[in-house]
Formats: C-alpha cells, structure tokens, sequence
C-alpha cells in the first residue's frame, strides 16, 4: 500500500490522498473537465457593470435604490406592502407572483434602525464571519501563513458585502448569516447553526437550499434532532410565505405586470460568472478568474471534513438554480454562497499534489514463494 506524503498545508493528508492510481487519473480527468467548463463563463451573458458616475446610479443598481426607498417609506409609517407595491409600480417592476416582492423582514429591521446602525450591523456580521471561520479553520491548518492564506481568501470572498451602497440588499445579508451557520455548525453543536439558517430565509427565501441540504445531510449522518431542526427552519420559512402572499395579494391588481419567468437556462458557465462577479475575483481577467472558481471547488471536494461535504453541496445547489432558473439581472442569488467559495482554494495545493501523486505512482510489491 502507498503511504501517502506529509501535507503541504493541512494538518491532515486530503480525501485524494489515498486514491489507487487509476482511480486518481480519474479525478484528475474530471478535475481537467471541471475546469475546461469553467471556461463556458467566457460565453455567458453577464449584468452590466456598475458606474462609477452617481447620476447613473438609479440605472444601474436599481434594485438597491428601491430597496431603500421602500426602509424611507416605513421609517415615515408607511405599511411594508402599500410602499413595496407603489415603489414596485413606479419602477415598472414585475409585480406577480407573489414573490416578486422580498419578505419584509430585512425592511421592517432597517426602517426601526438608523442607517449608520444598519452599515454597523452589516460590518459585525462580516467580522463575526471571518472570526467563525478563522475558529473552524484553524485545526485543519497547523502553521499560521496557510491560515493568514485562507482569511486573505475569506477576505476575498466578502469584498462585495461590506459596501456601504449596498446596506439594503437582501442578499448581502442572507449570504453573511449562510456563511456564519455554517462554521458554527458542528456534530453536537447545530442550535446557533440552525437559528442563523433560519434568520437568513426570513430575509431571503432563496436561503432555503442551504437550509434544506443541511437537513438531509444531518439526516444522513443519523443526527435526527438536528435534522428537525432544520426542517423546523423550513417550517417557519412555510408559515412567513404564506403569510406574505396573502399579504401581497391584497395590493396587487389584476393589471399589475407579471414576471417574465425564471428558466433562463444560462447553464453552469452563469454560476461561474455569478462568483466571479461577487468575490474580489471581479478585478481579475475572466480568463483567470474562472478556472480559479473551479480550482476552489476541487480545493472543497479535497478537504477530509464533514463541513466540507456540506458546503460543496450547498454550491453545487446553488449552481443548479443560477445554471437552470437564473437570468442575467438574477445574478445576485450567487451571493448567498459567494462568502465562503474562495476559501476552496486554501486546500487546491494538497488536492492537486496528492492527485498528481496517486496518479503517477506506480510502486509494486511483488511477493515470492521461495521453496527450499
């Protein structure tokens, strides 16, 4: 048997380590396939890039604006749902089905709060990331450069979620509560992990995949109590949309205008782009930038850790919607799990030389009878 090499960077060898050779090569084929798909980004549509002039503003980042205008109306005693539809009306917004309109949850907060309250609040719970993951990284780490690495690639990650202008959007918000669960989360300790989940679907219900994949592989794993907690999330998630549709129904009119869809069908070259877009990954060339996305997912898929499982599954989830459901201007659902994507790339080295050295080996041990 081949005794696999000391780590690089890890404390542990990764999941390639003790791969046979063909089984390696293998790998090796579908990590090279990975990162040729990643490729398909360069073909993908992408949202037009913010300008930098402020009176282009309001065309650009239309959404932020009427997010904030609907928190000004509510701080003046306006009702959620008539200033969510008469902000929807003078944007010209889809305005059936219901969940064209955001659960108010994330309004109702920011309308009671100050505005430098609400950037306050954001700014802590990027912190409370980085110090979560700092925790829950530093066992698999054993020196501190690799760990300086990986918070540089958190860092990375949560460069679009501590902008200012961008206080209002519920994604933002969904994504940093996603990433603290699920650091939180450990066997035994799933109560704050499931709490978070739950507050993140409360703002935005897309969060619902994270919540339901980490009650299937709880389940899976035989930890039942957590799993119904989850499912608990889930629950809740069920009593506030119906609650919220009946709300929208009674301000929506017949004539209102409907959604165009949600079968934008860009496939998986959008989800690429989706993270490029919402990580530092934007200031670097696509050409580069991609495969780094598909690097970061084997760097996932490597790591010898139950949290590793949930969050490659989560990705590939997301991937599923942005690939199938999303459109070009629906790009912002990647940020629910933008956060913590890049940190795949602090266990790549390991998985591609213990990939490279289960391939290429090719020792024998060769037993032979003697007879005397």
């Amino acid at each position: 048997m081949r005794r696999p090499l000391s780590p690089l960077w890890l404390a542990a060898p990764t999941r390639f380590a003790a791969l046979s050779a063909g089984t390696a090569r293998l790998a090796l084929a579908l990590v090279a396939l990975l990162l040729a798909a990643t490729l398909l980004a360069l073909d993908t549509p992408a949202p037009p890039a913010q300008s930098q002039e402020a009176a282009s503003r309001t065309d650009d980042v239309a959404d932020v604006v009427l997010y904030e205008s609907i928190v000004e109306g509510m701080r003046h005693g306006g009702d959620y749902y008539a200033v969510a539809a008469d902000a929807l009306r003078g944007g010209n917004y889809p305005m059936r089905p219901f969940v064209t309109f955001r659960l108010p949850t994330l309004a109702a907060v920011q309308a009671l709060l100050p505005a430098w309250a609400s950037l306050a609040l954001l700014w802590t719970l990027a912190v409370a990331v980085v110090l979560a993951w700092y925790a829950r990284l530093k066992p698999a780490f054993e020196r501190l450069p690799p760990r300086i690495v990986a918070m540089l690639l958190l860092a990375a990650g949560l460069a679009v979620f501590v902008q200012p202008d961008l206080v209002a959007f519920h994604e933002l918000w969904a994504g940093l509560l996603i990433a603290l669960s699920m650091a939180l989360r450990k066997p035994g300790r799933w109560i704050e992990a499931v709490a978070l989940g739950a507050a993140a679907v409360l703002i935005r219900e897309t969060a619902a995949l994270y919540v339901a994949a980490m009650a299937v592989l709880a389940f899976a794993e035989g930890h039942r109590r957590e799993a119904l907690g989850w499912v608990g999330a889930l629950g809740v998630l069920a009593l506030a949309v119906l609650a919220h549709a009946h709300a929208v129904a009674q301000v929506v009119d017949p004539l209102d205008p409907a959604s165009p869809g949600w079968a934008g069908m860009l496939g998986f070259g959008f989800f690429v782009r989706t993270m490029t877009i919402s990580t530092a990954l934007a200031q670097a060339p696509l050409l580069l930038a991609a495969p780094l996305v598909g690097l970061a997912l084997v760097g996932w898929a490597a790591w010898r850790d139950a949290l590793a499982l949930r969050a490659l599954s989560v990705f590939a989830l997301y991937a599923a919607l942005l690939g199938i459901a999303g459109r070009v201007d629906t790009f912002y659902w990647g940020l629910l799990v933008a956060p913590t994507l890049l940190l795949g790339l602090a266990f790549t080295p390991d998985a591609l030389r213990d990939l490279f050295a289960a391939a290429l080996d090719k020792r024998r041990i060769t037993v032979k009878r003697v007879v005397r």
